[in-house]
Parts: structure tokens; sequence; C-alpha cells
């Protein structure tokens, strides 16, 4: 039973550990998409900032491309991260069923235990009666037994005595 829960709670110490790694890729995923929205923003700022100078074509090109690369990146990166998310989440669930599971099963295991405790300690009771009460059949049998010896005994001194009468007589 103890090899089950020690088990168990290996087993649940290791799904802890990948929820927690898996957190810790949720808030790396997160603060490189906060990069890439500060990233883009000020793509943004820099490119209202020169088009209000004239630019050569070129160039406003070689920007749009790079937006365009940025916001596929961006997209393909929340796609991840929702992914993720949904791995997160079912993880969890996955995580809190188990946890049930080994809360009812403990909880089931401690009553089983605690029933044989009970049938035990009424074992126990029982043998302790028994015990008290061969020993007052033992002290019994005893006394008897001494009782005896000693009526052998005035047995053997009267017929030693009668013996001895009839001889006189």
């Amino acid at each position: 039973m103890e090899a089950d829960v020690s088990e168990m709670r290996n087993e649940l110490q290791s799904r802890d550990g990948l929820w927690r790694r898996i957190q810790l890729e949720c808030q790396k995923l997160y603060t490189e998409l906060l990069k890439i929205k500060e990233y883009k923003d000020i793509q943004e700022i820099q490119i209202k900032h020169q088009s209000s100078r004239v630019q050569p074509t070129e160039q406003l090109e070689n920007k749009n491309t790079e937006l365009l690369l940025f916001a596929e990146s961006r997209e393909h990166q929340e796609e991840e991260l929702s992914k993720i998310r949904n791995h997160v989440y079912r993880e969890e669930q996955s995580h809190c069923s188990e946890q049930e599971r080994m809360k009812t099963e403990i909880s089931d295991l401690t009553e089983e235990l605690h029933q044989k405790e009970i049938t035990i300690a009424t074992i126990m009771e029982k043998a302790s009666l028994l015990e008290r009460q061969l020993k007052m059949e033992l002290e019994t049998k005893h006394k008897l037994l001494t009782k005896q010896q000693l009526l052998e005994f005035h047995y053997q001194v009267i017929k030693s005595e009668n013996t001895h009468l009839k001889e006189m007589v």
C-alpha cells in the first residue's frame, strides 16, 4: 500500500514537473509575443515617421515585406501559443482528475486500514480474555491437583495406620 502511494506520489510529482515546464514555456512564448508586439509598434511608428518623408520605393517595399513576414510569424506564434494553452488545459484537467482519483483511493485505503485496526483490536481483546480464562483454569487445576495430592497423602497415612492397627489386633 505504501509502495502504491509512493508510486502515485512520484507520478504526481512528474506530472507537476511537466506542468511547470509547460507553464514556463507559455511564459516564454508570452514574453516573446510581447517583444514582437513592441517591435511591431516600433516599426509602425518608424513607418509613420518615415512616411512623412519621401522614401525610396525599394525601401518601402522592404519594410512591407518585413511587416508581412513579421505578421505571419506573429500569427504562427499565436497558433503555437493557442496549441500550448490547449495542451496545458488538457494536462491540468488530467492532473486534477488523477489527483481526485488518488484522493479517493487514499481515502478508501485509510478506511480499510481503520477497519483492519478495529479488527486487530477486537482480536487482541478476545485473546487477552482467553488468556485470563486459561490462567484461571490453570490455577483451579493446580489447586485441585494440590488437594488431590494432599488427599492421597492422607489416604496413605490412614492406610498405613489401618495396616498397623490390623497387625496389632
